[in-house]
């Protein structure tokens, strides 16, 4: 039996959500929300082993339901995420059900590891119109059934789609009494305001160091990881900045997020011998195309600092990383002229030495 890749971290908000599924309070639809690659889709799924569990203290991990959740094939659980446009315009459910039957079987055989959709991935009204007619059926083997919908803020709309949109509105708002849902959205201001109204949002924050390094040293990942090129524990764990799942993009993301955190490790030192050996690290002229990748990794780790900033109450560490954003996004404009990426980093990195401090 094939089955996906531990749960690692997030173990006060396991807790808490242990402690409302326990006393049959946890709200019937949620929004999991945070930064890519902390792991949402994951703990969804978490919690849905939780919800159909037979245990009086669950996830047990070793009754029946909790196995067909951890191998992906229990039929009460259904996962949604974004798919490519199927080629029938307007496919019917039973094409819909069978795509999603093959996607989630390819994310089985590589144990739930897999990377974020590309940008020509949605959820399209076809797959709504397939859940809100699975939400209204009889749980199979259990008493309740989870909808996770993973990346829900890539759901399509279509000129016609309002009676579907409609639909799921209501479905979000009074789901049957024996039915949860759990988006997931690492961009929630993108989500619909009639969406965020009927969802009681859960923040998933960034994981510890030590739960990451337990991710890429666990023996399945490790050997996917390997796959992107090879790299030591470490050097993953600070290239993953928290959101672990960011490593599964593939080997280009992987070196950018890298670079990006080694930029923002030489500005933090302020040593000179540091910060000239980082900006000579970025080559010359012809390495603009990854330099261009390694200035996008650090926006992206930069409003991620600037945002946990925030959720700290430290609006002057916040305030310190977002006029780092702003020196990053000038230094994009200069890598449209004739100017080494050596040079565009090196005063880049003096400056972010000085904002960072």
């Amino acid at each position: 039996m094939v089955t996906i890749v531990d749960l690692f971290g997030h173990e006060q908000l396991r807790e808490r959500l242990s402690a409302s599924i326990r006393a049959g309070k946890l709200p019937s639809s949620l929004l999991l929300q945070g930064p890519r690659g902390v792991g949402k889709q994951r703990l969804a799924i978490w919690i849905a082993q939780s919800l159909l569990c037979r245990e009086a203290d669950p996830p047990c991990g070793e009754c029946v339901s909790c196995r067909y959740a951890a191998d992906l094939t229990h039929p009460d659980l259904h996962w949604i995420f974004p798919r490519p446009r199927l080629k029938d315009s307007d496919p019917d459910l039973s094409q819909v059900r069978d795509d999603y039957a093959d996607a989630i079987a390819e994310r089985a055989a590589e144990h739930g590891l897999y990377p974020s959709p590309s940008g020509t991935e949605g959820i399209y009204v076809a797959t709504v119109r397939y859940l809100v007619q699975q939400a209204v059926i009889a749980p199979a083997i259990g008493r309740r059934k989870v909808f996770i919908i993973g990346d829900a803020e890539r759901m399509v709309p279509q000129e016609g789609a309002d009676m579907a949109a409609n639909a799921f509105l209501k479905l979000l708002e009074e789901p049957p009494a024996d039915t949860t849902i759990i988006l997931t959205s690492s961009e929630p201001g993108a989500l619909l305001p009639t969406i965020r109204s009927r969802v009681v949002t859960v923040r998933v924050p960034l994981l510890h160091d030590k739960d990451v390094r337990a991710f890429v040293e666990n023996t399945v990942v490790k050997r996917t990881l390997d796959k992107n090129g090879k790299a030591t524990a470490s050097e993953r764990v600070r290239a993953a900045a928290g959101a672990p799942g960011t490593l599964l993009t593939g080997e280009a993301d992987a070196k950018a997020t890298l670079n990006a955190r080694r930029i923002v490790d030489a500005a933090v030192s302020a040593r000179p011998s540091t910060i000239h050996a980082t900006a000579l690290a970025q080559g010359s002229f012809g390495a603009r195309g990854s330099f261009a990748d390694t200035l996008d990794a650090l926006v992206a780790l930069l409003g991620e600092r600037a945002r946990d900033a925030l959720h700290r109450n430290d609006s002057s560490a916040a305030a310190a990383a977002s006029k780092a954003v702003d020196a990053v996004l000038q230094a994009q404009t200069w890598t449209e002229t004739n100017v080494s990426p050596q040079l565009i980093a090196s005063k880049l990195i003096r400056e972010l030495a000085t904002t960072l401090k």
